[in-house]
């Protein structure tokens, strides 16, 4: 894996969150293969335990944890490449002054939902009110209603709040990556070369 650099010196705290949007992308691409390398396997052997009748009935669970970890890399990582899904049919029509403007507001819609979103996992998670409780999950859950941290996967039996973890993940990497972009679109930081990296395509990202 090829390391990413970052952009060249453009201010000191423009070009700490670049450069961390950076790092952060780079670390993704490393999970992002660390997880397709996982999932295959976790496919050959449902297949090979089913054909040969002594199926695992934990398989099917851990693939489509991996699966849901791999979207939530994926898509964190191709927000900062700029891969994602856009509409042009009506910023193509546009001055380069008006389709700058959208770029920026679509950017903004991103950092707003991060920030959205790691608001809701912060409710819900409640870091303060299981600390309270002493981690005492039991306790917490009778107080509040909240069950998270009682909840277990049904076959791998894992505690439930590990797998839903790559939630404010996401959130905290999609706010990173947006708000790089945002400087960068505003021209107060510089894009990043990626060409010799080979990061044209969206295949391209692990």
């Amino acid at each position: 894996m090829s390391r990413v650099d970052g952009p060249p010196a453009d201010g000191g705290p423009f070009r700490a969150v670049t450069a961390m949007s950076e790092a952060l992308l780079c670390v993704e691409r490393y999970a992002i293969s660390l997880l397709m390398v996982l999932l295959t396997g976790l496919i050959l052997l449902n297949v090979a335990t089913r054909y040969t009748g002594a199926p695992l009935y934990w398989v099917d669970e851990s693939a489509i944890f991996t699966t849901v970890w791999l979207t939530f890399f994926g898509a964190s990582a191709m927000s900062r490449l700029r891969l994602d899904f856009s509409m042009t049919l009506l910023t193509e029509h546009l001055s380069p002054a008006m389709e700058q403007a959208l770029r920026v507001l679509a950017t903004l819609c991103v950092l707003g939902f991060g920030l959205a979103l790691a608001a809701m996992c912060w409710l819900w998670m409640d870091p303060i009110g299981i600390a309270g409780a002493g981690f005492d999950a039991k306790e917490y859950g009778a107080a509040t209603f909240n069950f998270l941290y009682t909840e277990r996967t049904q076959t791998l039996n894992w505690p439930s709040w590990l797998v839903y973890l790559v939630q404010p993940l996401f959130a905290l990497t999609l706010m990173v990556h947006s708000l790089a972009n945002l400087l960068e679109d505003l021209g107060l930081a510089e894009r990043p070369d990626r060409s010799r990296f080979g990061l044209g395509r969206a295949d391209e990202v692990a």
